[in-house]
């Protein structure tokens, strides 16, 4: 069955292009994922549609209110039997890796709560109890960007996605290091020229040099990679 993607927004608009186009797009075509949106400004129940309010206490931006919340988040989980693994995009959530983007790919269904304005009354945290994450540590005007940050990475691992079984897992990050340099035609240019290694016929060779360079590679551009990798091995 395929994975159900639940988006919920004040601006599903945004998410048209994305979800449109590329690996997400090919990978709704052959029947492998899903996407369903909610507004959560449709379950305001005032006259302005009012989704925020001042925060107790005073300070500055406005805080997205628990009542249309978890009023959208009810909605959506009831257009499917499946259990929804709830995941909020915020700041102060679990930063997205390669390890949680593979984790995610193997739930049935996901729902994606994209917050906005200054941030989300924190009993919504307390009664949804969802997965916190974060893309990282800088802050964006709202979660929507985060949310499709997160269905990229998480699309295209799913089995069939990208063609080849193994192709997505086994990119940068999948085990801890970088990928290995990559070349294409022409075999110079410019006086760079290809390792002579990729011409050599011998694929055993070839896989060596391709692990040692994804070792380099890590050591060289992402030293913080490389010393987990070494305290993991």
């Amino acid at each position: 069955m395929a994975l159900r993607i639940d988006i919920l927004s004040l601006f599903p608009e945004m998410f048209d292009a994305v979800l449109g186009v590329s690996i997400p797009k090919r990978a709704v075509a052959k029947g492998l994922v899903s996407f369903h949106h909610t507004n959560i400004r449709d379950f305001a129940v005032d006259k302005h549609r009012s989704v925020d309010d001042r925060p107790f206490g005073g300070g500055p931006g406005m805080v997205m209110m628990c009542p249309t919340v978890f009023d959208a988040v009810e909605h959506a989980e009831a257009q499917d039997p499946r259990p929804a693994t709830r995941v909020l995009l915020t700041p102060q959530g679990r930063v997205l890796d390669q390890s949680l983007c593979q984790s995610l790919a193997r739930e049935d269904r996901l729902l994606l709560i994209a917050g906005h304005y200054e941030g989300f009354d924190e009993r919504i945290v307390e009664g949804l109890q969802p997965l916190e994450v974060s893309i990282g540590d800088y802050i964006l005007s709202g979660g929507e960007l985060a949310a499709m940050v997160l269905i990229d990475a998480v699309v295209r691992l799913l089995p069939g996605v990208l063609g080849a079984e193994s192709g997505a897992w086994d990119e940068s990050f999948a085990d801890g290091l970088l990928e290995y340099p990559q070349y294409t035609r022409p075999r110079e240019f410019r006086g760079m020229k290809v390792p002579e290694v990729l011409f050599c016929g011998d694929h055993a060779r070839i896989a060596r040099w391709r692990s040692e360079q994804r070792k380099y590679q890590t050591q060289k551009k992402r030293p913080d990679l490389w010393e987990k990798y070494l305290k993991k091995s």
